[in-house]
């Protein structure tokens, strides 16, 4: 199902930045409040996240103006940046810091269950796609166009 917003309890899930400040989820979407937003959830292990870098990197030459946040559910904040930083994964990156995964309360909320999972939020903070997955690229492109 596609859905128009977020959960309360998605919105106050607790995320970690690259700088190890922990913020809510709703923190890291006002951060973006007039822009248009990819987040993908990813980790550095699964083997799909890698496979579509090279996808992300292209949609992202496409739409330079969008912007990209990631949230890693890597187990250790020294395999998520060193993921990050093999990958060269350009855009802002958190780290989802429980043991249990998609499994947990964050993954739960937004009905993940498989990785890497995509969401586009437009300018005014609406959730355009809520569930998209490797497959989905052709659909996420012809949604940032229109939201440009």
């Amino acid at each position: 199902a596609q859905k128009k917003e977020f959960s309360k309890t998605t919105l106050e899930s607790i995320v970690i930045t690259s700088e190890g400040k922990k913020i809510t989820f709703k923190e890291l979407l006002e951060t973006y409040k007039g822009k248009t937003l990819l987040v993908e959830v990813w980790a550095s292990w699964c083997g799909d996240c890698v496979k579509a870098a090279p996808l992300i990197k292209e949609l992202q030459a496409k739409n330079p103006d969008v912007s990209y946040a990631f949230i890693s559910l890597d187990k250790s904040m020294e395999k998520w940046k060193a993921g990050v930083e093999k990958h060269q994964m350009k855009g802002d990156h958190f780290w989802l810091n429980d043991p249990e995964g998609m499994k947990g309360t964050f993954g739960q909320s937004i009905d993940l269950d498989w990785i890497p999972r995509y969401m586009v939020i437009n300018k005014e903070g609406a959730v355009v796609i809520y569930r998209a997955t490797e497959t989905d690229f052709d659909k996420i492109n012809i949604t940032l166009n229109t939201l440009k």
